[in-house]
């Protein structure tokens, strides 16, 4: 393997180390968080702890800022295998710099999000972070799987991320809403999100299978990957 293939290890690298595991914590204290506010509602008294709800905000944002964070180390693998391959910094340097201060302002807008408290900066900050990471998600570079967008690790994670960017900003929101709905809305979207954090492993290992490594490419690309042939050698390797 070279460098660039070693690379690439480090976006799954991270899911697997530490998103995943932190996924499994957040979806533990949400559950116990919910049993424990309809035993109180029941009129008894919970033996879980009151804690778990502070738990599992804060693991939530933890969650958000490791999710989108990964994406992005993803995006830079990939923009950045791309802009070298084809030498973009001499044919189009204004481009490289684009996406350079486009990784640093969506960064940046996640940081103020953290610390926003208004509902109006949040929804700007919340929506300036998404546009881009799905500007980003468009640059030359990335695989999509775009004959298969219904299970494509590319579309699937953009779903989630976006969701886990919405989720960060409603927090403040569903602790300030007495009518629960805003709590409501946190609990249906992060049970797709759930759903489609499962379908990222499950694409993850099969994009893994299906990006080949750096030598490998000029003869894997020649083969036809919709009809799933690649050409017959003319000549058989001498012994």
């Amino acid at each position: 393997m070279q460098i660039a293939d070693f690379l690439g290890l480090v976006h799954p690298a991270i899911a697997v180390i530490f998103v995943f595991p932190i996924i499994g914590i957040v979806v533990n204290f949400a559950w116990q968080t919910r049993q424990r506010r309809l035993q109180n509602l029941s009129g008894g008294k919970s033996k879980i702890p009151p804690i778990v709800g502070t738990e599992h905000r804060k693991l939530g944002e933890w969650l958000t800022g490791a999710v989108v964070g990964v994406t992005l180390i993803g995006l830079a693998y990939a923009i950045g295998k791309n802009i070298i391959k084809n030498q973009l910094w001499n044919k189009a340097p204004f481009q490289v710099i684009f996406i350079i201060l486009l990784f640093i302002s969506t960064i940046s807008c996640l940081v103020f999000l953290y610390q926003a408290k208004q509902a109006k900066w949040r929804g700007i900050l919340a929506t300036l972070t998404g546009i881009g990471v799905v500007v980003l998600w468009c640059q030359d570079g990335v695989y999509r799987r775009s004959n298969e967008w219904y299970w494509s690790h590319y579309y699937i994670g953009i779903g989630v991320t976006l969701l886990m960017i919405f989720s960060l900003t409603i927090i403040q929101d569903i602790y300030q809403d007495k009518s629960q709905r805003w709590r409501l809305i946190h609990t249906i979207l992060n049970c797709i999100a759930l759903l489609l954090f499962i379908g990222q492993g499950l694409t993850g290992t099969r994009d893994l299978l299906e990006i080949t490594l750096s030598w490998q490419e000029p003869f894997i690309y020649q083969c036809d990957f919709v009809k799933q042939i690649c050409q017959t050698p003319n000549s058989q390797p001498q012994k």
